[in-house]
């Protein structure tokens, strides 16, 4: 049986470890990378980069897959931007969940995602569109996670905590259950989030507090 080919949007770092997810999951055949006109016939984890931005309706058209491999670093804008410019153009963006990732039946994952290596993401809970959730975040029951968020290594997400669009979420925070996070919230690495956050701009600490 042949497998679907996959795009990948996108050469950094990030790229890398989707790479190793995707060839895990054995679901998808990567095609090659789009990334900057500069770095055409370079590679990455020897894949070579075969187009740019640009060339992406072209590529749709041909009937590949995408998956928007650029990271998001506390700025979603171009991740959001290669997203909707596939969604827009008629592209599929599936989810990529690594074999070694536990993701309960009871859960929802939206088009665009990628659950990478040993996630727990536990019952009710549900992901949105284009989100990252990276190695060994726990996600727990009926978290909602909304579209374009970057859920970064080993964070814990207590239940019944809801997490708005365009958030990142830095490496080992943990989140109290049954909070609400605005939009564009910016959360550092190591902060603890005791407590309702209702307006966007960079949260540390613990218990996290506004940086400004």
């Amino acid at each position: 049986m042949n497998k679907q080919e996959i795009l990948l949007v996108g050469g950094g770092g990030h790229c890398k470890s989707c790479i190793d997810v995707i060839e895990q999951e054995g679901k998808y055949k990567i095609k090659g990378i789009i990334d900057l006109p500069s770095e055409l016939g370079k590679s990455v984890l020897d894949y070579k980069v075969i187009g740019n931005d640009d060339e992406i309706i072209s590529f749709i058209e041909k009937g590949y897959s995408f998956l928007i491999t650029v990271g998001h670093l506390g700025d979603p804008k171009l991740r959001v931007k290669l997203f909707n410019l596939v969604i827009e153009k008629g592209g599929n963006l599936p989810i990529i969940i690594s074999p070694n990732a536990y993701v309960s039946k009871h859960s929802i994952i939206e088009k665009g995602s990628i659950i990478m290596h040993d996630v727990l993401v536990n019952a009710g809970a549900r992901i949105g569109e284009n989100c990252i959730i990276n190695t060994k975040a726990l996600i727990e029951h009926d978290v909602n996670v909304k579209n374009h968020t970057h859920i970064s290594t080993a964070v814990v997400i207590n239940g019944e905590v809801e997490l708005g669009e365009n958030c990142f979420v830095g490496s080992r925070s943990v989140l109290r259950n049954n909070i609400r996070v605005s939009d564009d919230v910016i959360i550092g690495a190591g902060s603890v989030v005791v407590k309702d956050i209702k307006t966007e701009g960079t949260y540390i600490g613990n218990p996290a507090k506004n940086k400004e």
